[in-house]
């Protein structure tokens, strides 16, 4: 059986304030303590959890994902821009065009979220979490849907999505040109077997499937560090 999506996690100099800011604009709910980071269980179909770990490394350059928010109307889109607002985020420009129908804002450590305008047709039938749009090759959406066991949705121009078969937003990987990396990204994924899997052997089927293998992380032997063919990091934890 393939690994799930467990978690997003988000590296962030102070999790608490970063989980407050995400929990009062998706409404969904805090988990964990500071020692391990706090987690967001959704209240909808999203099927995974965010995570905030504490990190003393700077922002270096745009993130390679971001959260892009759907809206059901011109109104719906503003009042979502104005609770963010007030929450703490700001708008940035990140070279968007008017045009575009969506406003480019970020949480108050610079992470990079999109409010898309009302009538995007790829976007009709999720939820107000609509995707998590990434930077990223066709070969890494690949990937991802063999990794996940979650069909391609979208395959076209080198770009690619993903959704899961229960729902939730899709997965989307924008095809070249590719943003630089600079350093360790500040999103990555936890993936996990599920209960009576076997780590080492899904391991191995990642590292088959085109991943590499870069050691353990910060929480010793209960995580692999793994990168995928684009060089992202992500984790494999223990079955679950």
């Amino acid at each position: 059986m393939t690994c799930h999506l467990v978690a997003l996690c988000v590296d962030a100099h102070d999790p608490l304030r970063l989980a407050r800011f995400w929990a009062g604009l998706l409404g969904w709910e805090t988990a964990g303590g500071l020692r391990d980071g706090v987690a967001l269980l959704p209240v909808d179909d999203t099927g995974f959890r965010i995570r905030f770990l504490p990190t003393r490394e700077r922002k270096a350059g745009q993130n390679r994902m971001h959260f892009d928010l759907t809206s059901t109307s011109p109104e719906d889109q503003r009042r979502t821009v104005a609770r963010s607002l007030g929450l703490g985020a700001r708008h940035i420009d990140i070279g968007q065009r008017p045009e575009e129908g969506h406003v480019v804002l970020a949480d108050p450590e610079g992470n990079e979220f999109c409010v898309i305008g009302p009538g995007n047709a790829f976007l009709a039938d999720c939820g107000f979490v609509g995707a998590l749009a990434c930077d990223g090759s066709q070969e890494v959406g690949y990937f991802w849907s063999e990794a996940l066991g979650w069909p391609l949705v979208w395959d076209q121009d080198q770009e690619t999505a993903i959704r899961s078969p229960y729902g939730g937003p899709k997965i989307t990987w924008g095809g070249p040109p590719l943003m630089p990396k600079t350093g360790k990204n500040r999103l990555h994924f936890d993936l996990a077997p599920p209960a009576g899997g076997d780590r080492e052997t899904e391991v191995d089927r990642l590292v088959a499937l085109g991943a590499t293998r870069a050691g353990t992380g910060r929480g010793g032997t209960d995580r692999v560090v793994m990168a995928d063919p684009d060089g992202n990091e992500f984790c494999v934890l223990t079955p679950r």
